[in-house]
C-alpha cells in the first residue's frame, strides 16, 4: 500500500504497483461534487472538497496529480496584485494559468511534457524567465516516482522519494525559483509526504522544506485535508489500525519569502 500525489483519485487497478500516466480521460477526481465559495483563508487549515471553485473550470480534473484550484487562488489572491507575474514549473493541466486569468495577473506555466498549448516546455531546473521578475512562483512538484509525467529520463517523477537524489533535484528547482521571484516574492511549494508498506515513511515534506529555507524566508506552513479515496474505504483505515501505519490525510503547503 502507498500513498499517491493523486489526493483525489485511485488507481483504475486498485493496485500500488501500476503507474498511471496522464492520457485519456478517467473517472472523476472527487467523491464530493458540491462547490465551497471561494474565500480568501485565514486560517493554516484548509479544506477543499471539489477541485474546481465557482461554475467553470481550471485545469483539467482528469490529469493525475492536479492541483486544488482553491490552493493557487488563495495563494495568488494573498501574494499577487492584478499584472503582476506568476510561474509554475510543475504547471502540468494548466491550473494556475487559468487561476491567474481568473485574478488579472500574467502567468507563465512550464512542464517537460506540455498538456495543453499554453503551456511551455522547459525544464523546471532551468526556467526560461528573467531573474528578479516574478511575485510568485507556485509548484506543486512530483513525488514517489508512481506517475509517468513523461518520457524524458531527466524527469523528476522518476526519481524514488526514498532516494537522496530527489531532494538534491528539487534544491535546484527550488533554487531556480528564488532567482526568477523579485525581492520580496513569494515561493509557494504544495507536497505531500510518502508511504510504501514494504519500505516505511519517506518525509518528503521536511526534506523539501529544508531545501527551500536554504534560499528564502520562512512565512508559513499550511495544512490542506487531502480527499483521498482511500480515506473513504473502511478496508484501507482497517489494515492502517491493524498493521499500525498511518494514510496520509493532508498536504503541506509551504510558503517562504524571497530574501
Amino acid at each position: 500500500m502507498s500513498d499517491f500525489k493523486r489526493p483525489f483519485r485511485e488507481n483504475k487497478a486498485g493496485s500500488s504497483a501500476s503507474k498511471p500516466t496522464n492520457g485519456p480521460p478517467g473517472e472523476r477526481r472527487f467523491t464530493r461534487p458540491e462547490r465551497p465559495p471561494i474565500r480568501r483563508e485565514t486560517t493554516t487549515l484548509w479544506d477543499y472538497p471539489s477541485q474546481n471553485y465557482g461554475a467553470g473550470k481550471q485545469g483539467d480534473t482528469r490529469y493525475l496529480g492536479a492541483t486544488p484550484s482553491y490552493v493557487i487562488w488563495n495563494c495568488i489572491e494573498r501574494y499577487t496584485k492584478p499584472g503582476d507575474l506568476v510561474v509554475d514549473p510543475f504547471c502540468g493541466s494548466g491550473t494556475t494559468l487559468d487561476v491567474a486569468k481568473d485574478l488579472g495577473r500574467v502567468a507563465r506555466g512550464f512542464d517537460l511534457k506540455p498538456y495543453r498549448p499554453d503551456v511551455e516546455k522547459a525544464d523546471a531546473r532551468k526556467i526560461p524567465v528573467a531573474s528578479g521578475t516574478a511575485k510568485l512562483v507556485f509548484m506543486d512538484p512530483p513525488y514517489g516516482d508512481h506517475i509517468d509525467y513523461s518520457d524524458d529520463p531527466s524527469c523528476i517523477g522518476k526519481i524514488s522519494a526514498y532516494d537522496e537524489r530527489f531532494y538534491v533535484e528539487l534544491g535546484k528547482v527550488v533554487k531556480e525559483a528564488a532567482r526568477v521571484l523579485m525581492p520580496g516574492g513569494v515561493l509557494g511549494v504544495y507536497i505531500c509526504d510518502y508511504f510504501e508498506k514494504k519500505r516505511g515513511f519517506a518525509p518528503v515534506g521536511m526534506g523539501v522544506y529544508a531545501q527551500m529555507l536554504t534560499v528564502v524566508e520562512p512565512l508559513d506552513v499550511i495544512a490542506v485535508t487531502r480527499h483521498h479515496k482511500t480515506l473513504e474505504q473502511g478496508n484501507f483505515h482497517k489494515a492502517a489500525d491493524e498493521q499500525g501505519f498511518f494514510l496520509r490525510g493532508f498536504n503541506y503547503l509551504f510558503l517562504g519569502t524571497k530574501r
